[in-house]
């Protein structure tokens, strides 16, 4: 990762977007990976910099862009309740349905991690319920490992 790169990282992490627009200015990749498949999208949303996100976004970052294990920006805010980060990448074209290397997707995220907020969210926005993940398990079957009796009000809808 060129250092520039980094610079580009370091300042999604913390919001800086006047940083980051000078770096995209001079020539920055928006869609480069740190050692982990990080992009500064990734980091930018996992973080909740939205302002960030968005500038990455309109920039040319890649809303579905995903880290070595398959993770993408929209998993990491549902896993962290970011309703606002999640909207805007929506908004921005996020496959909704994407599944990291273990089967999970962003449902999946929201519901085991309770934050129904975000369940709500992707289910009016037409999350499939009915996908399963690597061990054969659907989102209400999380629901109910998990004790989420709102996830479980929720799905069964």
């Amino acid at each position: 990762m060129t250092q520039l790169n980094q610079v580009l990282t370091v300042a999604a992490r913390q919001g800086n977007t006047e940083v980051l627009q000078e770096a995209i200015k001079q020539g920055a990749d928006v869609n480069s990976k740190d050692e982990k498949g990080y992009t500064p999208l990734i980091i930018a949303c996992y973080n909740h910099q939205p302002e960030a996100a968005k500038l990455l976004l309109d920039n040319g970052a890649d809303v579905n862009a995903a880290d070595f294990g398959g993770n993408t920006a929209l998993m990491g805010a549902a896993f962290k309740g970011y309703a606002d980060i999640a909207k805007l990448l929506l908004e921005h074209g996020a496959d909704i349905d994407r599944q990291h290397g273990n089967g999970g997707s962003a449902l999946m995220f929201a519901t085991m991690f309770g934050r129904n907020e975000l369940v709500k969210l992707l289910l009016d926005r037409g999350a499939d319920k009915t996908i399963l993940d690597s061990r054969g398990l659907s989102v209400l079957d999380l629901a109910v490992q998990q004790g989420n009796e709102e996830a479980i009000s929720l799905l069964a809808h």
